[in-house]
């Protein structure tokens, strides 16, 4: 697989594999089978993985860090802070708080078995403590040898521009999709402005976007999506028709809407390397082939028309959800 290059030199594979639903929120599963697409995605040259101490609390650290083990040299591994979880799970809120960034980074390190994280991400920003102070703690642990690069995730312009002159950021990670276009008005363009790379996560919308949900029934009754605004009632039917003309467009290139729907991530620059998350082999390897998709402008302009900028409904996350999201 090819290489793309997101901010300060980091390198990485063109796709990355988000490890999240391999430890919650989504069903079913086995730890075996995820550390066997793990072990498929380096074998398919996929050197980029993404995980967050909050999936799982800790234990989807702990999977990559057993998947990777012996097999660390050229991968790109990242994680996250600020979402804090008690033992039994529950939410306690969020910290950016240079003493938590520290000992969490500590803490993550140890579970992924790694002497070094590639890239820190702060998971969310913290309302309540100065961005300066979060990324000066995040910037020690550069120095300290503890981290390589730095990112933020779903960030507001004016938060990245601060956190950027505090210390140089090589990534920004938020929710993008064909049906999660946000980004495109604010966030990418001071990106490029800034030489920040774009990992955009839940590319195939949570999974809607592969055309195999077609009714809510089709969903575990533990799987956290059944409490998605988009997965519900009236807006579920709504955007199931946005698809229509997605998989038709699907069926004369060929290929799966899946694949059609990251192609369609991968399209919107260089700089822009989605995380596609599955816990299947066969998903991961379908997910592989978009990457030598090639699009024509016709057929982006006919995804747009099928597709707009705030065409799905439903918010992206229930309203305690969004009010995590720095805006």
């Amino acid at each position: 697989m090819k290489a793309r290059k997101l901010g300060q030199g980091l390198e990485v594979s063109t796709l990355g594999l988000g490890c999240m639903g391999m430890s919650e929120f989504y069903a079913g599963g086995s730890e075996k089978e995820s550390i066997d697409t793990i072990h498929r995605a380096i074998d398919l040259g996929i050197t980029f993985f993404d995980t967050a101490d909050m999936y799982g609390v800790g234990r989807n650290e702990e999977l990559l860090g057993r998947a990777i083990r012996g097999k660390r040299t050229g991968l790109v591994i990242a994680t996250k802070f600020g979402n804090v979880r008690g033992e039994d799970a529950s939410f306690r809120g969020v910290n950016g708080k240079p003493e938590y960034v520290k000992a969490a980074c500590d803490a993550s390190l140890k579970r992924l078995g790694i002497e070094v994280i590639d890239l820190y991400y702060q998971h969310r920003v913290d309302p309540e403590t100065p961005i300066e102070d979060t990324v000066g703690a995040m910037a020690d642990l550069v120095r300290q040898g503890k981290v390589r690069w730095l990112g933020l995730s779903e960030a507001a312009p004016q938060t990245i521009r601060r956190a950027h002159k505090v210390h140089p950021i090589a990534a920004l990670q938020t929710e993008y999709s064909l049906w999660s276009r946000e980004p495109e008005d604010e966030i990418l363009p001071a990106l490029r402005e800034l030489g920040i790379g774009f990992v955009p996560y839940s590319p195939l919308g949570r999974g809607f976007l592969t055309g195999r949900i077609r009714s809510i029934d089709d969903l575990e009754s533990n799987d956290y999506r059944r409490n998605s605004p988009r997965f519900q009632g009236a807006n579920f039917e709504k955007n199931l028709h946005l698809l229509d003309e997605v998989n038709a467009l699907a069926d004369e290139k060929g290929c799966t809407p899946s694949q059609l729907a990251l192609a369609w991530v991968l399209a919107q620059g260089e700089d822009i390397v989605p995380i596609p998350g599955t816990k299947h082999v066969k998903y991961l390897e379908e997910n592989a082939k978009a990457a030598e998709i090639r699009l024509a402008p016709k057929d982006l302009e006919r995804i747009d028309r099928a597709m707009p900028p705030g065409a799905a409904a439903g918010m992206r996350y229930p309203e305690h959800g969004m009010r995590t999201v720095n805006r």
